[in-house]
């Protein structure tokens, strides 16, 4: 077990380059499946659950070798479509592998997927999107078992814009025959990057981006290259601990309009925000309490909730943060009230009242971005903190210590004791 060791009270200044986005790769890396074929896929992160689902890929038959940041992955060998329980319980995102290998092989069995314990997030859409285009499927014992004689197109309708189930569809009914529809599609730009890879692939998808995208299936695809989009997540996290640092950052390799809910909260809450064409700047400003919501996309992203909540302890005034997305979104409340924070939860809402300062303290990492925010919070807290249970924060960072060094962190990764 590793965790970090913070000494705060330090301006944060310099130039941060992000990385791929953990959100785009996956399912792509996933889609790979789709076809037999050699496909290179550029600027993956090296990240905890991109390693779960390369072990997943391998394990299915697939071969990769990674070179810097670019994965080549060569398909042609897999013909398993059963995938190892211990490892669906590693990562959420494994459920992505029932779409391609439903298109491919038509059949796939496999456990109930795992993740962070943010609040339930059923399976359910997934099926119902599966079976509305001809799949059929039982769940027996913990697994589900997916089979389909032939896929056909048909008319999709979500409850909720969820992104998995999204992308999921989009990739089974890619080899399906006929015209498929999904409405009130999620419209995230990682959908958009999923839909660019399977179009290179041979598909014909159209409306990833808007709430109606259309599938018109083709008999076979193709493998191709692809570079994934930035990961606007963590781009939203170092424009946070810029801002919670008093410091002068830039964040770089970024499509800015991705974040426009965010930049547009911070300017809300005082930071100094400059735009470029593929860069944001973040300066210090008067920092006070502002109301946030999280909403699906466009609106502020429910993965950055849990670090502004710890710009927001240190703002003046009074904040509100409802979430609407996951309702135990709220479990790094408790390590921030140990830090000296001023926060009441009551159901999906937290109201932080602003305190002048944070003190150092040792806390844990709850899941992945609530792990952010307390690294965010113990930048600028006084004295030293230590984080631990920090796998979960290298299940979404590529290199967050390195990066935060480069721009005058005085952060260490440690075993614990």
């Amino acid at each position: 077990m590793e965790k970090f060791v913070v000494e705060g009270e330090v301006q944060l200044c310099g130039q941060v380059t992000i990385s791929g986005a953990k959100n785009a790769s996956l399912p792509i890396m996933a889609a790979t499946l789709l076809c037999s074929g050699v496909s290179v896929i550029h600027d993956v992160p090296k990240l905890r659950d991109i390693k779960v689902m390369q072990d997943i890929l391998t394990l299915l038959g697939a071969k990769i070798v990674r070179e810097g940041n670019t994965l080549i992955i060569d398909t042609t060998s897999v013909n398993h479509m059963e995938v190892p329980e211990h490892l669906m319980r590693e990562m959420r995102a494994s459920v992505f592998l029932m779409g391609p290998l439903l298109g491919r092989f038509r059949k796939v069995r496999l456990s109930y997927p795992g993740g962070c314990t943010i609040g339930p997030r059923p399976i359910n859409l997934h099926i119902k999107a599966l079976e509305k285009i001809g799949t059929t499927i039982k769940e027996s014992f913990g697994f589900i078992i997916a089979e389909a004689a032939e896929l056909a197109g048909g008319e999709i309708h979500f409850d909720f814009p969820s992104v998995g189930a999204t992308e999921n569809a989009m990739m089974a009914a890619a080899l399906a025959k006929g015209t498929t529809i999904i409405r009130n599609a999620a419209r995230e730009p990682e959908i958009v990057d999923l839909q660019n890879f399977l179009n290179r692939m041979g598909a014909k998808i159209s409306g990833a981006g808007t709430d109606t995208i259309r599938i018109d299936g083709v008999p076979k695809l193709t493998a191709t290259e692809h570079t994934v989009i930035p990961d606007r997540i963590e781009a939203g996290t170092y424009l946070v601990a810029g801002a919670m640092t008093r410091g002068d950052v830039v964040v770089d390799n970024i499509i800015p309009e991705f974040l426009f809910s965010v930049t547009d909260k911070l300017q809300e809450i005082g930071v100094q925000i400059e735009i470029g064409s593929r860069y944001i700047r973040v300066k210090p400003g008067d920092l006070r309490g502002v109301d946030i919501k999280t909403l699906p996309h466009p609106g502020f992203p429910t993965d950055l909730q849990a670090p502004i909540l710890s710009l927001l302890t240190v703002a003046k005034g009074t904040s509100i943060i409802t979430e609407t997305i996951f309702e135990n979104r709220f479990k790094h409340v408790d390590e921030l009230t140990r830090m000296g924070a001023k926060i009441k939860v009551e159901g999906r809402t937290a109201i932080i009242r602003g305190v002048p300062k944070l003190t150092g303290a040792i806390v844990a990492a709850p899941d992945l971005r609530a792990g952010a925010a307390l690294v965010i919070a113990a930048l600028a807290a006084e004295g030293i903190s230590e984080i631990e249970h920090i796998y979960h924060i290298d299940r979404g960072y590529d290199g967050l210590e390195r990066k935060l060094q480069a721009l005058g962190a005085r952060i260490v990764r440690q075993n614990c004791d």
